[in-house]
């Protein structure tokens, strides 16, 4: 098994950025996806800084993969996603439709957005030159096993295993409405919030996070005791979210307990500090997502 890094879901100022993927190049990390994701708007780091961030990471080993846009819905959204798959250097992660068209026959990654669910559906983007497909979230440890059994050979399986999944998706922008403002006039309201905001229940239960488009989960999805039904699951790479606490740890704990460093017990120890004993593996185990079943 591999290790792949999402890119940056939320909006972290360029500096952070720069200096975020500076420290990752001297990770045990194998594979590492690029950009904006989430909104056109976010223009800085913009495509040079990406390109550039890119060549330091392949110099420093690191397979590199560019991600468009999740929510493609304007034309400025839809040239920002032509220039990123006309970059003439790096696969691009199409998280979009239009990222699949604008990439045909030219090797890509499905993202998890483009919500693969039978084998079908996994074939017809093997025919249009996806390599490797980011399971659908919702996806249990089962489903997964039956989809790679019946679905097309050769093509390579990459599933969250830690992180705080985004659950939602809309074109109107959560953190902007939060704070009383249009998406059109936002001024970056989402820059304050690097993690996002928080949304607890009248309980006072940590809920969701808003960030941008997207709606995350509070608690991060935590398959690390889950490594050995994932091999059997045929999952080839295991991807983890950017955290802005500590993003070293979560790989080296990971990367620990694929090499027998750690037992599952120490690694899950050693990722306590960013969980707060609060994560989720019921999506895996076929039951309610947020619950966390032993």
């Amino acid at each position: 098994m591999r290790l792949a890094l999402a890119p940056i879901p939320f909006f972290w100022s360029r500096e952070a950025v720069l200096a975020f993927y500076d420290a990752i190049a001297d990770t045990a990390i194998d594979i590492v996806y690029l950009g904006e994701t989430v909104c056109y708007k976010r223009r800085s780091p913009g495509l040079a800084d990406w390109m550039a961030i890119a060549e330091k990471l392949a110099s420093s080993g690191k397979e590199v993969v560019l991600s468009s846009l999740v929510l493609v819905d304007g034309e400025a959204e839809l040239k920002a996603t032509r220039r990123l798959c006309d970059n003439g250097r790096f696969p691009i992660e199409a998280n979009d439709m239009s990222a699949v068209s604008l990439s045909r026959h030219t090797p890509f990654v499905a993202g998890a957005t483009l919500n693969v669910y039978n084998e079908d559906a996994l074939a017809i983007l093997a025919d249009a030159g996806a390599t490797r497909f980011v399971a659908s979230l919702e996806l249990s440890g089962e489903a997964l096993a039956t989809l790679r059994a019946a679905g097309p050979p050769g093509i390579e399986c990459e599933l969250l295993a830690f992180g705080r999944p985004a659950l939602a998706y809309s074109a109107r922008c959560f953190s902007a409405r939060n704070a009383d403002r249009g998406k059109d006039q936002c001024e970056w309201v989402c820059e304050r919030e690097p993690e996002g905001v928080l949304v607890r229940t009248q309980e006072d239960d940590a809920f969701l996070t808003l960030n941008g488009l997207q709606i995350h989960a509070a608690h991060p999805i935590n398959y690390i005791a889950e490594i050995d039904t994932m091999r059997r699951a045929r999952v080839d790479i295991l991807r983890i979210m950017p955290e802005l606490r500590d993003t070293a740890l979560v790989i080296d704990a990971f990367e620990g307990v694929l090499q027998g460093r750690y037992t599952v017990a120490e690694g899950q120890n050693r990722l306590a500090p960013l969980t707060g004993g609060q994560d989720a593996n019921g999506y895996w185990r076929g039951a309610a997502g947020r619950s966390h079943i032993p």
